[in-house]
């Protein structure tokens, strides 16, 4: 008797749920359900824009601070190292252009 219930409560919750999911299905698919879904889309894609942008935005003010700061003189321990990396590109540069005049 308690497994024919269950099994009863089962079959009843298995409609509700298939009722419940071909409704929605079909309200997708009326002329008011594809409305809203281009418009979602169409939001979607106007926020992703707006967001793209601020990052574009944020990024270059970082890149600009950063030269900043570099120009200033604020990082001096990092011109060294800086310096310490051009002088050796420098010298691989005089072996490349030493190798073309040949």
């Amino acid at each position: 008797m308690i497994k024919s219930g269950v099994v009863f409560g089962a079959g009843v919750a298995a409609g509700v749920y298939g009722v419940v999911k071909v409704r929605r299905i079909a309200e997708a698919f009326t002329p008011d359900g594809m409305r809203d879904r281009i418009g979602a889309a169409v939001l979607g894609a106007r926020l992703f824009r707006e967001e793209v942008a601020q990052g574009q935005a944020d990024a270059e003010t970082r890149l600009r601070e950063h030269y900043r700061t570099l120009e200033s003189g604020v990082r001096a321990e990092r011109r060294t190292e800086l310096e310490a990396r051009t002088t050796m590109t420098a010298s691989v540069a005089a072996l490349s252009n030493k190798e073309e005049e040949r």
